[in-house]
Order: C-alpha cells, then structure tokens, then sequence
C-alpha cells in the first residue's frame, strides 16, 4: 500500500520524460512549452546567380578566432574565385556607398556584387504579417561549395544601422551558433520568441567568416533597400556607424512567423515591375508592400504578403545578369515553397516579349502555354492564382508594334479564357485611355517601362482584396 503512490509517481516522470523528447524531436514543437507552430513566410526574396560578372573585391580584416572548425573548413576560400579591382567606399558622412556600375545596372537598386569575406551584413527587411515567434532561412541555393556561417542574429531595426536595444536575439541552428549551409540547399534557423509588429523592419546579421566569392553567391541584386558590410563579426552590435552600404540582399531566403492556422499567404510573382525597380529605395514601395498595407488595414485580416520578383525575369527564356532563370525553373524554389502559401498573383512575359524585338518567337501562344503551366502547378498544391495584365510599354527601349501585339493577345487571354482563378487588371489602371499602348505619363518612372511610386501605389489600389477571402 505504501509503494503504489511511489510506482505512480514513478510512472508520471517516466511518461513526462517520454513526452519532452518526443515534442523535442517534432519540428515546429517548443519543448518548453508544448506550442506547435505553424509558419508562414512574412517577407521573402528570390536570390539568383550571377556568373556574369565577377564580385568586387570586399574589404577584409584578420581572421576572426570565433570560427568553430566544421564552420573554418567551410570557409575555406576557393581554389581560384576571381573579383573585380572595384572596392566599396566609405561614403561622407561616415557610412560606405558600394559603387554603381558593375552590378546591376541604372535601375536595379542593387550596386556593385560584393564577395563578404570575414564580415557581418546587417540585412534589413520589412515583413508583411508579425508575429511572437519567428525564424529565418537562409540560402546557398547557387553555392558549389559550403556556405560557411560563423554566426547569426535578428533584432528589431531601429534607425539606419541600429537595432533596438533589448530586442536581439542569436540564432542557432539546432542548438549551434554556427552552420555550413551545403551546396544548393536552405538552411532554417531555431525560432526565437520575439515580437514583431506588423509591417516591422528586422534587422538580420550574418557573420561570414570565409571567402564567398562565385562559388557560394546567392543574392537578391535590386534589393531597393540599404543593408550594411562590416569587417569581423559584429552580429548583434548595436550599431554599425562605419558598415559599407549595399542594396542587395545576399544569402537570404525568407522570414517565417508563428500564426494561426489557415492565415492566408499571397505570394506576388513576376519582373521588375513587381521587384519594384524605380521605387525610391528604403520606403518600401513596391505594388505588393502596398497590398499588404491594405490587407493588414483591414479589421480583423491577418493576410502576410511576400515578393518573389526578379528584375528582368522571363516566362520562357533565362536572363542575363541579376535576371534568374525563367519562372518554369525556378517556380518550385521562390513560390511553391513559401510556407503556407495560399494565393499567388503573376504578372510576367514583357520581357520575353520586349527581348524578342519583331521576331515572332516566342509568340502570344507560347506565352500563354507558359502561363497554363504555373497555373496547373499552383493548383495541384491548393494555391488559388491570379492573373495580372501586362502594363504598357510604348516608349520603353524595347518596344515594337509586334510586341504590342503579343501584349494585347495574352492580356485578352488572361481577361476572358477564365483559366486563372481571378483577374487583376494593371493594364487598366495605369494605361492611357486616348493612346492605350502608353503609360499615363504620371505613373511612369521615365523609362515609360516601370511605374514611379504613384504608378505602384496605383497598381495596388486595383487589386479587388474579396481576391484573398
């Protein structure tokens, strides 16, 4: 009689015991806590390769002492990795100013490529929908040889370069504070329980304690936002007042939040035009920033939007440069990866139409078929697709009265085949109605291709938000 309170006892540790390693081993389980998280992407880019051009030499200092030895092996510098004599420069006033000209291009917001060897970027991102818990995946889906990561953090951005005291936090990876992201795979990090507010801005620190160089760069080159390089590891300094400005994002993929279950993701998809080149860089003004202001304004919405944009991207072909491979290839790893996703807006095929000057390949049909493949694959995995009408480009350095006609054949395909599970008509809202081939002079950036701010913030507001219910 006296033993059986000591056997229950017994039983319950056991048990308890048994249920602790069990929630450790569940991904998305606090072991703590017994909360299951369900993520979803808050805020994403769609990094690229650039084989083009090689980086700019970045500033070095000495070897850091922090490198644990799988993450140095990592680091260890290719074999033979070429960069370019051009040297990001401290611009007055203290901050650093990567020079323009070899990597992107006038319009693309990105600067000149940069190779980090033995620095930390401080990376800056605006998410969508917040959250208490978040985490981040960071990507070496271009590298031939390990990424090295000697260490991360993630804070709340103050101004410029500077965090919010009291909001960092380190991010591990299983437990380590350092990694090797294996050639062509993502690495997502432990989450940390932080706050972030809607529409917040997070500063996320990599500490690179290896040369990058061709055979491991991954990045976003026309980021429209202003990230900081530093020599050392400075991941979670509270300010970085002699970084080396770049407008690229390098080796990142997404920032995932905690949220309720069946909080709907809409993932934008196409060119430049939803990159948001011409945008003025640091305000967040591209069409899909300014959909999720409208999403999130609404009572009672919680709706995370993400930008799975590149520059110069194609429905059919590869692009040169910073352009990324055409949608077809690289639809799986920016899109259908997105956690969560739950809607997807495309709008692509004037560069292949542009590009191709008066030669009839590819033709309207061809584009077409490339949209019904998106189509098909977004709806096997549940995803509802929205088609958004190419906008006008009269004007633009590439336009030709063929290519005119291809335009007007896949939006008449998109407005009226039914195919796509809504119809999002950017044509209307920014073309002329007395010259329907041309921008309204008020929406376009100068090139009479791209939208200014006004043109962007136009395009959001004809998007009908019952789309997303």
């Amino acid at each position: 009689m006296i033993r059986k309170p000591l056997d229950t006892w017994r039983r319950s540790w056991l048990v308890g015991c048994v249920v602790a390693v069990v929630l450790a081993l569940i991904p998305g389980i606090d072991a703590q806590s017994g909360r299951k998280d369900n993520w979803v992407s808050t805020w994403a880019t769609a990094p690229v390769a650039r084989t083009t051009t090689p980086p700019a030499a970045a500033p070095t200092a000495a070897p850091s002492a922090a490198a644990s030895s799988p993450v140095a092996a990592a680091a260890a510098p290719p074999a033979a990795v070429t960069a370019s004599a051009a040297t990001p420069t401290p611009a007055p006033g203290g901050r650093g100013q990567a020079p323009a000209g070899a990597a992107g291009g006038a319009g693309r917001g990105g600067g000149a490529i940069v190779a980090p060897n033995n620095q930390t970027i401080r990376q800056i991102v605006h998410v969508s929908l917040g959250g208490d818990r978040v985490r981040v995946v960071f990507t070496n889906s271009f590298g031939t040889r390990p990424l090295a990561i000697g260490g991360a953090h993630i804070a709340l951005r103050g101004q410029n370069a500077a965090i919010v005291a009291g909001s960092g936090h380190p991010l591990t990876f299983s437990g380590q504070p350092t990694t090797a992201i294996p050639p062509g795979a993502t690495m997502i990090s432990d989450p940390v329980s932080l706050t972030v507010p809607n529409l917040a801005d997070l500063a996320i620190d990599l500490y690179l304690p290896g040369e990058t160089g061709l055979s491991t760069l991954s990045r976003h080159g026309g980021a429209y936002q202003t990230n900081y390089l530093t020599a050392g590891n400075l991941a979670g300094a509270p300010d970085l007042p002699d970084a080396t400005v770049v407008r690229s994002w390098y080796f990142l993929s997404r920032v995932e939040v905690s949220a309720p279950e069946r909080t709907p993701v809409v993932v934008a998809t196409g060119d430049s035009i939803t990159d948001g080149t011409a945008s003025t860089v640091d305000t967040n003004g591209r069409w899909p920033d300014v959909l999720a202001r409208r999403l999130l304004a609404q009572r009672g919405r919680r709706i995370a939007v993400v930008n799975a944009g590149i520059a110069a991207n194609r429905v059919l072909s590869d692009a040169a440069g910073d352009g990324g491979v055409n949608i077809l290839a690289r639809l799986d790893r920016d899109v259908l990866v997105q956690s969560g996703a739950t809607h997807m807006v495309l709008m692509l095929g004037i560069n292949d139409i542009g590009q191709a000057r008066q030669n009839p390949s590819p033709s309207a049909d061809d584009l077409i078929a490339g949209h019904r493949q998106v189509i098909e694959r977004a709806h096997a995995l549940g995803i509802k697709i929205f088609g958004a009408t190419l906008t006008p480009f009269e004007g633009a350095a590439y336009f030709t009265p063929e290519g005119e006609a291809k335009r007007q054949a896949v939006n008449q395909w998109i407005r009226t085949a039914k195919e796509y599970d809504g119809v999002i008509d950017f044509d209307a809202a920014l073309r002329d109605p007395k010259q329907p081939s041309k921008f309204l002079q008020q929406y376009q950036s100068g090139d009479q291709l791209h939208p200014n701010n006004a043109g962007y913030e136009v395009m959001a507001n004809a998007i009908n938000l019952d789309l997303f219910k």
